[in-house]
């Protein structure tokens, strides 16, 4: 568990925290400290934790002493580990002596140094003057790793040695050699960058600690602001920003870069002294608004803030062009008054930023065309929200309106096509949006537009889907909703020209209603072949899957999502990006492929080649992989056919007895289906597979994560054999099933089993009873053994 706690060492916070780390769901925002303190109790009491308080500032011991009570419950052997930068902390919090974390060695500063100063091929490693600087320039950072990674980052650009020399002369020599003063040395590495990414990175003051900060919002931001200059006509101001970005993350200025979830985007956080780095440039400029006090500093050269809400009507910052709002699960839910709103209006009319999701806001003022320099508007996450005023329309500068997760959101405001300069209309999990307005297909400079609802049934006199044609901008994912109320759909479909929008990335159709969509074909719904990821949820149309799936060489998602009449789908074998493949609720589904691999050595080598994910669901009529292939438990052709990468297989309420072997698996999960495959895989030859393949020397010897149910035909020895090839498994889930009456003996030999899950299996329920069971002893070694949802010995 890992608690970034940061300035405000809130006890009630923290527990939510540590119990959302355990249970891995979000907590409800009213439930007050009782019942936090039963909940946690509940989670770690009598349990082994290894728990993480990150970042601690707190120097009050009795707030110390009312958490550290409310973590005694665990068993022996737990840990807490706390990490802070002030000794008095550490010397409140603990009787132990601190560990001080000392500066890299020499020898591995100069390493990482070497790694990054150099990597750009400007300056040369091997010339003796600039390892002499660049050791010289070592001795300033005391060996912390950021501060060697932002000065390297820094003179990785800088290729002479004029360039090198003037730094360490005239910089450096500045510079203290005390660790607590390492914030120069990365003041060093600000003051050298290019005035454009230093209002970039000052900017980023406004963000809490720690926080999880969306790239693409940040870049957002950065050219509402303008900071962001059209300096390439062939790029997009957005891709010129994210260029910002990157060459901040190659600096260092910037870390934990990574997706935020699969497919949403990336994020990205600032280290802690870089964060007080940014405060100390942004200065007066930037402020964030947390109390009375800091709402009444908010003076004539405050430019940007982020707030409070409930200070928003002490703030008379007539200059302003940022307010954001950014959610605090540490507080209760905010809600945004009349008062507010009126205060933002009339004092903020400047303002080109205005992000104020997540207040419970039902209503927007009309009179919020008054913004008239509005450049970026979130509402998201305001589910009270019902309508949009028609001012809206009349903020022509706006370049992103965000509205996702408005639930109650009926429509968009009409007159849309005023808004000549929007490039980002968002509108995710807006389920009660009926259609879209007119006119919407005017914007051609929108680049993200998230949903598109077809109007079921003309009655709010929404576009229709040709308004997609002059859309060719569009970026990331595009969703089309009510595919099944199309009229004329032929025609429809085509003018919507979704193959010539070269920059989308992922594309979800979804159907609805009970009538077959024969007419409605997915033939005329061909996308370019740059798409990634396709979705198609609900089609009841004909039986066959269009011809240009082939085509789509770049895709790396597919999922189809029934109902639908399909029999069989198309060869996805040899897609050769695709990494992840859904198949869930295709009731008439009685194989996947038409094509039988015929043995070549090239055609086993192009068989799926990177799958990593499988799961079919809910798919009664499948038996086998290929139409033309005779089942056969004798057949050793099997064993020619197999997944070269897949890692992931997941096979539910399907009687699947024919398909690839999987001999590479990390998690495998079998519901109500055959175990044929299994048995298949387990006695599979493994020469008889690709060389070219990663496979290891026996199958299935990677897997770590098993889980089988409702599989009648298991019984404790055919259990027995599988296990004796499962020599890494770490997770085992034996669920519903009523042939095992006992643990099977090779249990006792798997010593990296962490985990074991009992469920529906009263014999063996009864027999693995903790110390009193009569196979207790075979089990009694794994650490965690559950044998009732939420039972843990």
């Amino acid at each position: 568990m890992w608690v970034c706690v940061s300035d405000v060492f809130d006890v009630k916070a923290i527990v939510k925290t540590i119990i959302e780390c355990v249970t891995y769901k979000p907590l409800d925002q009213n439930l007050d400290m009782d019942q936090l303190q039963k909940q946690l109790q509940d989670k770690i009491d009598g349990k082994k934790y290894l728990l993480v308080l990150d970042d601690v500032w707190n120097e009050d011991v009795q707030k110390w002493l009312s958490l550290k009570n409310l973590l005694m419950g665990g068993a022996k052997g737990s840990k807490i580990i706390l990490t802070t930068r002030s000794m008095k902390v550490a010397k409140i919090t603990s009787n132990c002596l601190p560990y001080v974390l000392k500066g890299l060695s020499d020898d591995d500063a100069w390493s990482l140094f070497k790694k990054i100063a150099f990597k750009e091929g400007y300056a040369d490693s091997t010339n003796s003057a600039f390892v002499e600087m660049g050791k010289k320039m070592l001795e300033n950072c005391a060996g912390v790793p950021l501060a060697i990674k932002t000065i390297g980052g820094m003179l990785s650009f800088k290729g002479t040695l004029i360039e090198w020399q003037s730094l360490l002369d005239r910089q450096f020599s500045r510079i203290s050699l005390r660790e607590n003063e390492i914030l120069d040395s990365l003041g060093l590495s600000y003051n050298h960058l290019p005035s454009h990414l230093k209002l970039c990175f000052a900017y980023c003051r406004l963000y809490p600690k720690d926080h999880a900060i969306d790239v693409q919002t940040l870049v957002q931001f950065w050219i509402a602001q303008g900071f962001v200059k059209q300096s390439n006509p062939s790029q997009s101001l957005y891709e010129i920003g994210f260029g910002y970005f990157q060459d901040l993350v190659e600096r260092s200025f910037f870390q934990e870069v990574g997706e935020r979830y699969s497919g949403e985007g990336l994020t990205c956080k600032m280290h802690d002294l870089m964060h007080d780095l940014a405060i100390f440039v942004a200065k007066t400029n930037s402020i964030v608004v947390d109390s009375n006090f800091s709402a009444r500093e908010v003076g004539g050269k405050c430019r940007h803030i982020s707030v409070n809400p409930s200070l928003i009507p002490l703030i008379k910052g007539k200059r302003l062009r940022t307010l954001l709002h950014f959610p605090n699960k540490r507080e209760e839910s905010q809600h945004m008054s009349d008062e507010t709103w009126d205060s933002i209006i009339s004092n903020c009319i400047h303002l080109r930023v205005l992000k104020l999701d997540n207040l419970d806001i039902n209503k927007v003022p009309r009179s919020i065309h008054k913004l008239k320099h509005l450049r970026y508007l979130d509402l998201s996450n305001n589910p009270k929200l019902k309508i949009l005023p028609k001012g809206i329309c009349k903020i022509q500068n706006l370049q992103a309106l965000k509205l996702d997760w408005c639930s109650q959101l009926k429509e968009l405001p009409k007159k849309i096509e005023n808004l000549v300069n929007l490039t980002h209309l968002t509108c995710e999990q807006c389920h009660s949006l009926t259609h879209m307005p007119r006119g919407i297909g005017m914007l051609t400079s929108l680049q993200t537009l998230s949903g598109f609802v077809v109007d079921k049934d003309g009655s709010h006199g929404g576009a229709d889907l040709s308004e997609l044609r002059g859309l060719n901008n569009l970026r990331g994912q595009l969703r089309i909703k009510n595919l099944g109320f199309v009229k004329n759909a032929k025609e429809i479909f085509r003018a919507a020209n979704l193959k010539e929008k070269q920059h989308l990335r992922s594309l979800v159709l979804v159907w609805s209603g009970d009538s077959d969509d024969d007419d409605k074909s997915l033939e005329d719904l061909q996308p370019h072949p740059n798409l990634e990821s396709l979705l198609v949820i609900g089609w009841r149309g004909d039986a066959k899957f269009p011809s240009w799936i082939s085509l789509l060489t770049n895709l790396v998602n597919i999922s189809i999502w029934g109902p639908s009449k399909f029999k069989h789908l198309p060869s996805f074998a040899q897609l050769p990006c695709l990494q992840h493949l859904f198949i869930l609720d295709l009731i008439e589904l009685e194989y996947m492929d038409d094509n039988n691999p015929n043995g070549r050595q090239g055609d086993l080598e192009s068989f799926f080649p990177l799958l990593k994910r499988l799961h079919i669901q809910n798919c009664p009529n499948m038996k086998g992989w290929w139409g033309k292939r005779p089942i056969d438990d004798d057949n050793e052709d099997d064993t020619t056919v197999a997944f070269p990468c897949l890692s992931h297989l997941h096979i539910e309420d399907c009687p699947l007895t024919s398909m690839p072997l999987y001999p590479s698996l990390d998690e495998l999960i079998l519901v109500n289906t055959s175990s044929r495959p299994l048995k298949q895989t387990l006695k599979m030859n493994i020469t008889s597979i690709s060389p070219s393949t990663s496979t290891p020397s026996l199958p299935l010897s990677k897997l770590s994560s098993f889980h089988v149910q409702n599989i009648e035909e298991l019984d404790t020895s055919m259990l027995d054999k599988w296990l004796q090839h499962l020599t890494n498994l770490q997770q085992l889930y034996l669920i519903d099933l009523p042939n095992l009456t006992s643990p099977p003996d090779e249990i006792r030999r798997l010593t990296n089993l962490q985990q074991l899950n009992i469920d529906g299996v009263p014999q063996l329920e009864e027999r693995c009873e903790k110390d009193i069971g009569a196979d207790w002893y075979k089990i009694a070694h794994i650490p965690e053994v559950t044998q009732r949802p939420g039972f843990l010995f």
